[in-house]
């Protein structure tokens, strides 16, 4: 099985079009059998509160949200950097029921390493 790792740090609420990429590359190969995972740093962590990736409407007129959950449900994990949780979000706030995890830099760094492991970064 192919497995894919993609790093969101500079994809945020903020520009909603530049979101749409890394869920329908990570739905495309989750569609082709492989395993895929998200990893959310820096300000991208701000798609997993509640209500931000839902209010976020790409120029097509879809929500960022609606392209997450078309990924999740083909079962791409979402994982969270903690450092960026602390620094992006309020303290304690619940996280969309698609998240999976927490995993930080290193997580993802052992990604890139691992021969077994493709990686794209947005």
């Amino acid at each position: 099985m192919s497995k894919l790792a993609i790093l969101l740090w500079a994809t945020t609420p903020e520009q909603p079009d530049l979101c749409a990429a890394p869920f329908v590359y990570a739905t495309a190969a989750a569609a082709l059998d492989s395993e895929v995972e998200i990893h959310f740093a820096g300000p991208s962590v701000k798609l997993l509160v509640p209500g931000v990736a839902e209010q976020a409407v790409t120029s097509g007129g879809k929500k960022v949200y609606a392209f997450m959950r078309e990924a999740a449900n083909l079962g791409v994990r979402f994982l969270a950097c903690s450092m960026a949780v602390t620094q992006h979000t309020s303290n304690g706030i619940t996280m969309i029921p698609e998240l999976s995890g927490v995993a930080g830099a290193s997580a993802f760094v052992a990604r890139s390493i691992a021969p077994d492991w493709k990686t794209l970064v947005f």
